[in-house]
């Protein structure tokens, strides 16, 4: 296949492209700063001649969005919601043009978009979306409102000979530098990587294999469409969560953290609390309705897995048989 990966250079876009690359289908990564030879520029808002590649190409994946890895100031908030949003204009606008639209556009979006809960599990037919509820920071619902613009970009989209499908992704875990998982895998092994604020919150994950694998059954099952959860189809409250990542990493104990002094650690590491506090119970219901079968479906196991790759320095072992199935 021929696919386009806008915004295809963060750590999800990596691993597309190498697992895509991998399995033999042709890639362009569209980005702000092109640095290889299947690099092509643009500026996330206006057509330009990026705008050639898709046309003729088979399959679209938008990623393009400014990182949530900041502090959630009015500014941030504000950017974070522009360069989803107009990104998902300018594809669509994109595709409308092509002489030859592709088959498939996917549209990156978030399980964040549900509703905090610790209670109910999150599908995408009867899911509570968030936005309020009490109790919580206004920032909270202002990520959603960001989700639910990001996906009404995409849907309004006049793109008729294209089908579309919204990604609700949870937490993409990989050993890529940068992403949750060393940045939680560094915290595990300085004996930081104890339950926050308790610990009761869920985490909603998904290993970069099944993201890939997800991404690859999404492309071939001409039935779906509109929003799918990408997401564990266990997920766990935090202390669980963690206490799995210790073992894995054999570390016999993590410093617990008060909601207080996560505060401070997210101001000191630029971030907000909002990514280590929001209970984000999302099950996978479309892809387990339609048959997909998970290859990291617990947690305990998909860390093991992970740290096996992070310990030998192999990001891409697993990815480069994504294809396979």
């Amino acid at each position: 296949m021929k696919v386009v990966l806008p915004g295809g250079t963060g750590q999800v876009g990596a691993i597309l492209d190498r697992a895509l690359t991998a399995a033999g289908h042709e890639v362009t990564v569209v980005t702000r700063s092109p640095s290889r030879p299947h690099d092509l520029r643009w500026d996330g808002t206006a057509l330009g001649p990026w705008a050639e590649a898709v046309d003729g190409c088979d399959v679209v994946v938008n990623l393009a969005g400014r990182s949530v890895s900041c502090r959630y100031t009015e500014k941030n908030l504000r950017a974070m919601m522009d360069s989803r949003v107009d990104s998902a204009r300018v594809v669509g606008e994109a595709i409308a043009a092509a002489a030859r639209p592709p088959r498939v556009w996917l549209q990156m979006s978030t399980a964040t978009v549900y509703a905090h809960s610790f209670d109910t599990a999150n599908d995408e037919a009867t899911g509570a979306i968030g936005g309020s509820e009490a109790g919580v920071p206004d920032h909270w619902a202002y990520s959603v409102e960001i989700a639910k613009n990001w996906e009404r970009a995409q849907a309004e989209a006049p793109t008729p000979a294209t089908r579309k499908v919204a990604l609700r992704s949870a937490m993409v875990m990989s050993p890529d530098r940068g992403g949750v998982f060393d940045v939680l895998s560094r915290l595990v092994r300085l004996g930081l990587g104890g339950p926050v604020a308790g610990g009761a919150q869920y985490v909603s994950w998904i290993h970069d294999q099944d993201f890939v694998r997800a991404v690859e059954f999404l492309i071939d099952r001409d039935d779906i469409e509109g929003p799918v959860n990408l997401a564990s189809p266990e997920p766990l409250p935090h202390r669980d969560f963690m206490r799995a990542l210790r073992t894995a990493w054999r570390v016999p104990a993590g410093l617990p953290a008060t909601r207080w002094m996560a505060e401070l650690g997210a101001f000191a590491l630029r971030s907000d609390t909002e990514l280590l506090l929001k209970s984000r119970r999302v099950v996978p219901g479309r892809l387990g309705a339609a048959g997909f079968a998970f290859a990291h479906p617990e947690w305990g196991r998909a860390a093991v897995s992970l740290v096996e790759r992070a310990r030998h320095g192999r990001p891409g072992r697993d990815a480069d048989l994504l294809s396979q199935r």
